[in-house]
């Protein structure tokens, strides 16, 4: 029983984190709000604004999740992420993780 029980929660577990993953292809499809101060390939213009291109996955969601919860207090940055989902998130860093 205790088996069962351990297999359908590793299932759910693998399936969740799975979709956590992240894609690229919608993270570039929900660029385009980011591309006005990052860059349309993820290459800021302006030194005020860093370049997401090449930054590590985990890192970006931390720092995307830290502005989006208030943890990060940026009055540019809050509305652009105010309403991103964790998933969202997920994707937008493996897209930016994803260029050189």
């Amino acid at each position: 029983m205790r088996l069962v029980v351990f297999l359908l929660l590793s299932g759910i577990l693998v399936s969740g984190n799975s979709l956590a993953a992240g894609d690229p292809a919608a993270g570039k499809s929900k660029s385009m709000v980011c591309a006005g101060c990052h860059g349309m390939n993820g290459y800021s213009s302006n030194d005020l604004w860093p370049n997401l291109a090449g930054q590590k996955k985990g890192y970006l969601v931390q720092q995307i999740k830290a502005f989006r919860d208030g943890v990060r207090d940026d009055p540019m940055m809050k509305p652009m992420v105010a309403n991103l989902s964790d998933q969202d998130i997920e994707d937008l860093a493996a897209y930016y993780a994803g260029l050189k």
